[in-house]
């Protein structure tokens, strides 16, 4: 096994190199990549369409599609999300975002939460992946 910490060039640098983008674990022909939490920034780290839960989404996962895509992987290959909400309310705009992503039937394992609030003023939502990378012969 060999675990690498990444942060790819394909999407903007974390706040302050302070954390990393994806932590991989390669297992035989694949890898398990653990996706840090995301919120939505851009690439100067500003919120995007602050307190806009369907805005921040499809953010967050444009950052979440190119983390994937760096490691060899793509929505298709997720096997769990992870969300934090400041208020379930918007459940319905950020499920109209996310939903077409993953079209699979089951689609991936999620969890849910609501929080007080998240690290960056004006950020609603924040998510977390976990996908798989497979071997070139399984895609």
């Amino acid at each position: 096994m060999n675990l690498t910490l990444d942060n790819p060039a394909s999407v903007a640098a974390p706040f302050g190199d302070r954390f990393a983008h994806v932590a991989r674990l390669d297992i035989g022909d694949g890898a398990l990549l653990m996706l840090a939490g995301q919120v939505a920034v851009d690439d100067d780290g500003e919120v995007v369409a602050p307190g806009d839960a369907a805005a921040q989404a499809e953010r967050i996962f444009e950052i979440v599609r190119g983390v994937l895509a760096a490691h060899g992987a793509s929505f298709d290959d997720v096997l769990h999300i992870r969300t934090f909400m400041t208020d379930l309310g918007d459940l319905p705009a950020y499920g109209a975002v996310r939903r077409p992503l993953f079209p699979g039937t089951p689609p991936p394992a999620s969890t849910t939460v609501e929080v007080g609030r998240l690290f960056l003023a004006g950020a609603v939502l924040e998510v977390e992946v976990t996908a798989v990378a497979r071997s070139a012969a399984e895609h």
